[in-house]
């Protein structure tokens, strides 16, 4: 359940699973939160785009039309714009929190960010890439390596801000006339340093 008053974007992120990677409250602080999605289908499909602050200022919304061979694709396709966006309004060595509602490829993302944090480790992480999306993922781990920390959540479809903007494009085309925002989100708080979020400070020490 998302905190009440809290950014939309940011709220999901809290309370959704990061692949692979621990999710201690320290995580929780990005500076920059993306939900991206891909639809497919055999005549149109379409890919969405909603990159908020920490703060919950909109940076931007892209829904766009797009024919792709097929779902896997489409959601490569996805993050790979949307991580675009982003690089070039965000500033430089910025903290990113991915939420994407496709479990291989979230599990990709944070395995990556895991090899290039240590990449003296071995990693026990198997990359799985869709052969049709692997000049996508190229473009996605240039992208990622270009943030200070990026971590990836696996979200449902159904509350996905992204999900409705890839899967009907021409009925939300006029986000694509929003003014373009650079903005930069207010440093965290004292208390948001010390307080992990809801998700998991109210739950048993055994969960």
């Amino acid at each position: 359940m998302a905190a009440y008053g809290r950014p939309t974007l940011r709220d999901l992120f809290d309370d959704s699973p990061t692949p692979h990677i621990a999710h201690p409250p320290r995580t929780h602080h990005r500076d920059f939160y993306l939900a991206t999605d891909g639809s497919f289908r055999e005549s149109e499909g379409g890919l969405g785009v909603v990159i908020e602050t920490r703060d919950g200022e909109r940076v931007a919304r892209l829904s766009v039309p797009d024919v792709v061979p097929d779902n896997n694709v489409a959601e490569y396709r996805a993050l790979h714009l949307g991580l675009d966006v982003l690089a070039a309004r965000a500033p430089d060595r910025a903290q990113v929190g991915v939420l994407i509602d496709h479990d291989d490829l979230a599990g990709n993302v944070n395995a990556a960010m895991l090899a290039f944090e240590d990449p003296v480790a071995e990693s026990p992480h198997t990359l799985s890439i869709p052969p049709a999306s692997r000049h996508h993922w190229r473009g996605i781990r240039a992208r990622i390596r270009e943030f200070d920390s990026l971590r990836a959540a696996r979200i449902a479809s159904d509350v996905n801000p992204a999900h409705p903007l890839a899967n009907a494009p021409d009925e939300y085309a006029h986000v694509n006339n929003e003014r373009d925002r650079c903005l930069r989100p207010e440093p965290p708080t004292a208390s948001e340093q010390r307080v992990p979020p809801p998700s998991r400070s109210d739950r048993p020490a055994d969960d």
